[in-house]
């Protein structure tokens, strides 16, 4: 490897020659030098290569050095070189007209060669911890992001197979969290595309929304299996029994959300579980609230649970065809189900019918 590989790289553009020489021989045993007597030069050397420093004179005609770090700092391959500017000017306007175009020094003719070394030296080095320091950013982001991507993954599939826990139980029910999600997506992705109801969904994370939808039924966990496992029709007493999985349900995400900090997903899960069988007439469970006392994500769940619950089949009933179902839904506007959010199903319905035979 050559010893010099290392070398920086210091370009110096004056319009006078002597200037060029003098400077270029002072620096010449520690820096790789180029020059250039304009600004015009300069740039066509840019277009081959990229110093570690420009050391620039003001007054040179045509293009001055002004306009030069102008341009320099307009594109973006020329930014962040650093420019220190060369001139006979000793007066604070000039220098500050320098520094506030972005130069990071402003050096007086004649210049003392030593005192010219060491500030490159000073600013070389500067540069150098702050390259540094944007690399350990940049790496600190990308494993801060690989991080979350990582514990996302992990409650994701925590969040997957508690939902699992509760389907292979219920197994009448087999593919229903899948199905609602996709029917959920539905009607997010429509909420969002007619611009409805952005004032509640402004702040929400709709990556988050979508997976503590698997968790609406969480509670039927904790029914007995003789009632959730029942190849019949309930009686009453039992529905009521079934009725207690929204309790159950909020009373695990409380227990959950004790042991860790991450909340924002649990409080979504938390509003499936509690309000998917509230109903706009305030005739629905636990808290029988009423039309929009019940959360925006109760009432949309309500509609595609239900949806999922008439096309799949049960012990105690055949499945509804996609036609059945939608009029059944149609025909429960404003008393189960939010009247605006039966619109925009009905404007979807056929994205639902597709879910539904995949």
């Amino acid at each position: 490897m050559d010893e010099n590989s290392n070398r920086k790289l210091v370009i110096i553009v004056d319009d006078d020659i002597t200037n060029l020489v003098v400077a270029k021989n002072n620096l010449a045993d520690e820096y790789d030098i180029f020059t250039a007597p304009s600004g015009e030069k300069l740039f066509a050397m840019l277009k081959k290569v990229t110093p570690d420093l420009i050391l620039l004179d003001v007054n040179m005609p045509i293009m001055n050095g002004y306009e030069v770090i102008k341009c320099l700092k307009e594109d973006e391959r020329t930014a962040e070189i650093p420019v220190i500017f060369l001139t006979a000017k000793s007066d604070g306007k000039s220098e500050f007209e320098g520094l506030s175009l972005g130069a990071i020094d402003y050096i007086t003719k004649p210049f003392s060669p030593p005192l010219l070394s060491k500030r490159i030296e000073v600013h070389l080095l500067v540069e150098e911890q702050k390259r540094e320091l944007r690399r350990l950013n940049d790496d600190l982001s990308e494993r801060v992001i690989n991080k979350t991507r990582s514990v996302l993954e992990l409650q994701n599939a925590l969040l997957h197979t508690m939902a699992e826990l509760v389907e292979y139980r219920d197994d009448i029910t087999g593919g229903h969290i899948a199905r609602t999600q996709e029917f959920l997506t539905i009607m997010l992705n429509a909420m969002q595309e007619k611009e409805m109801f952005n004032d509640e969904m402004v702040d929400w994370d709709k990556n988050l929304v979508l997976q503590s939808a698997q968790l609406h039924d969480v509670g039927k966990i904790a029914i007995r299996d003789v009632i959730l496992l029942k190849q019949g029709k309930l009686t009453p007493e039992e529905f009521e029994q079934v009725k207690k999985h929204t309790i159950f349900g909020e009373k695990i995400i409380d227990r959950i959300k004790e042991s860790t900090t991450e909340w924002e997903f649990l409080e979504y899960a938390k509003i499936f579980v509690s309000a998917h069988h509230e109903k706009w007439d305030g005739s629905g469970y636990p808290k029988g609230l009423k039309g929009e006392e019940i959360p925006l994500l109760g009432r949309v769940m309500a509609i595609v649970d239900v949806y999922d619950a008439l096309v799949s089949e049960r012990p105690y009933k055949k499945a509804f065809s996609h036609e059945e179902a939608k009029e059944t839904i149609i025909n429960s506007s404003g008393s189960h189900f939010d009247p605006t959010l039966v619109e925009i199903f009905i404007e979807y319905a056929e994205e639902f019918e597709k879910v539904g035979t995949e």
